[in-house]
């Protein structure tokens, strides 16, 4: 399996050979070069497809026969939104996580608390989900993460243990401020790209295209177009005979720490 270990043994054998062959022939620079770009791409493609369990192991869907899928949403709660998406689950009867950000929730106490009586889970999607957090460092990862975890902790008396990475990115440091905080890494299986598809039809069709057993979906609940799609994308998927299961029991996990 390719992951961050494996990739730098296979290329720090690739240099060793390289410059041991260099005493008796020239490698030109540009199969250096080369390499070292090759090296890049496999490091970039690590980093940003969670599915690849390239630094860390994450949970990014279930290996099932069974017709279950778990509905997940990411940077709430908000005030557009957030409320409504609730209403429409809780008259579906359907259960799902929110992995909120921490900075949200002063304020929408009461918004979280609705989240968590309604039944769903909260993970935890950092403090700040600041643009350039996949480049802190290890330790004001961690900081930013528990500042979550307070929030959270003050509002419903719970401590999250399931960690989604901003944007989904991870790199080394990710990985030891999720070990070291004993965070369970959740990814995805389907990226419903609900803030990018404004298009309502264009989003329930890309969506419904894409499941199968043992996915994860991957909204936001500050999505207009995902509100507006929710109520026909519940109809149709438990239709074609799906159950949809809130994501820790689907997975088999546990929710807080």
């Amino acid at each position: 399996m390719l992951n961050f270990r494996n990739t730098n043994i296979l290329f720090g054998a690739f240099l060793i050979i390289f410059l041991a062959a260099n005493f008796h022939v020239h490698i030109p620079v540009v199969v250096y070069a080369l390499t070292l770009f090759i090296y890049s791409l496999i490091l970039f493609y690590g980093s940003y497809f969670i599915q690849a369990d390239f630094y860390i192991k994450s949970i990014c869907s279930v290996d099932t026969d069974k017709k279950q899928i778990a509905i997940s949403f990411d940077d709430g709660p908000a005030e557009s939104y957030t409320p409504q998406i609730l209403q429409v689950l809780k008259a579906n009867d359907v259960q799902a996580a929110f992995f909120c950000i921490g900075n949200r929730i002063a304020g929408n106490e009461m918004l979280l608390q609705a989240i968590y009586e309604q039944g769903h889970i909260i993970g935890n999607h950092s403090y700040s989900h600041h643009f350039w957090f996949d480049l802190f460092s290890a330790k004001k990862m961690l900081s930013d993460m528990r500042m979550m975890d307070e929030q959270v902790k003050k509002t419903i008396g719970l401590t999250p243990k399931l960690f989604r990475p901003p944007y989904g990115v991870t790199n080394p440091n990710v990985k030891n401020a999720i070990v070291n905080g004993g965070y369970t890494s959740v990814g995805w299986s389907l990226r419903s790209m609900d803030t990018v598809i404004k298009d309502e039809k264009k989003l329930l069709e890309k969506v419904k295209q894409s499941i199968k057993p043992g996915a994860i979906i991957l909204f936001h609940d500050t999505s207009k177009t995902t509100l507006g799609i929710l109520p026909e994308l519940i109809r149709q998927t438990k239709a074609d005979g799906y159950e949809i299961v809130r994501l820790d029991k689907m997975c088999n996990l546990s929710a807080n720490a």
